[in-house]
């Protein structure tokens, strides 16, 4: 728990944002030091100017079966928080549906304003279509959010708190992924190097898993009938006073993170609970974005230290 602490302060006081090109390069330097000192031999993959990724690969993606990823970039501030409900899919799509029709209005409102006093009707539709994609625009690429503990510096924690408690292990890789801001290209160029590694092994990925007493875990589907995998979830995520863990099985399920460029993957998120609505994020991309809690970040670490033994030893990943 101390280095957890430790770390924790490092990642917020020193590296709280991590979006431009020199605040990523500064991370990158001090999470290879960071994982050397913990025994892992480590590295930058890049993947050209048109990508524009740079993930940090920990561990031989080639001999491993067994991933353990989380992205480290951080994302734009929104005017409204970026919500996410994993088990309600309906209210995540509604909500991002109302989102988006505000946005609407909002620009139609607009040019309607400048373009009726000054009686140039046909200047209505194309200043509409200006303010739109510029408010899209602001919301993917606008200023960097100043408060990201949890989505996803948690994340980036949880990983170097394995990375200290597990010993490196030739079947087991840690990959803190880039750009997952940018419709998960940091994920999408390791999938495309490591072809094989994507389309047979398991990827454990950790994205705001901060904040919230309820640990999920979401397997994909080709997951759910893997009896091995379930078992040494269940056997290696307990509960604990800080935070409870619940395997979801059943059910739609819908965690927008870099696991979905994977076809065997299990995605581990911290969430709160509320009557009616079910688990949920709060805060992310907002100045609120404030809370991680060490207390979750040990039971994780904890866990995979029992998982990962339990996992390979019983057969459930080939070599």
């Amino acid at each position: 728990m101390e280095y957890i602490e430790k770390i924790r302060d490092v990642l917020l006081r020193l590296y709280p944002v991590r979006r431009n090109f020199a605040q990523k390069s500064d991370f990158r330097e001090w999470l290879l030091r960071e994982l050397r000192r913990s025994g892992w031999r480590a590295s930058e993959e890049r993947y050209g100017r048109t990508n524009g990724s740079i993930n940090v690969v920990a561990g031989d993606p080639d001999r491993a079966a067994v991933f353990l990823t989380a992205h480290y970039d951080t994302a734009s501030r929104m005017v409204v928080p970026d919500f996410v409900s994993p088990t309600n899919v309906a209210a995540h799509v509604l909500y991002h549906a109302l989102v988006a029709l505000v946005l609407i209005v909002l620009a139609l409102a607009v040019s309607f304003a400048v373009s009726f006093p000054l009686n140039q009707p046909g200047l209505m539709l194309p200043l509409f279509l200006i303010l739109l994609v510029g408010l899209l625009f602001f919301a993917a690429f606008g200023p960097a959010n100043l408060s990201n503990a949890n989505g996803n510096t948690s994340g980036v924690l949880a990983l170097l708190a394995i990375a200290k408690i597990v010993r490196r292990h030739d079947r087991v890789c840690i990959v803190f992924f880039d750009n997952n801001a940018r419709n998960l290209l940091g994920a999408g160029a390791f999938k495309k190097a490591h072809p094989d590694a994507a389309q047979s092994c398991l990827f454990l990925n950790f994205d705001c898993v901060g904040d919230g007493d309820h640990l999920l875990l979401m397997p994909s589907r080709p997951c759910r009938w893997d009896e091995k995998l379930l078992s040494a979830l269940e056997e290696g995520f307990q509960n604990t006073e800080a935070i409870q863990a619940h395997l979801l099985t059943k059910g739609l399920n819908y965690y927008p993170s870099d696991h979905r460029k994977f076809k065997f993957h299990v995605a581990t998120a911290a969430c709160r609970y509320a009557g009616g609505l079910g688990y949920y994020i709060p805060h992310l991309r907002t100045k609120k974005d404030t809370i991680l809690k060490t207390e979750n970040i040990d039971c994780i670490a904890e866990s995979i230290a029992r998982f990962l033994p339990l996992y390979l030893e019983s057969g459930g990943a080939e070599a």
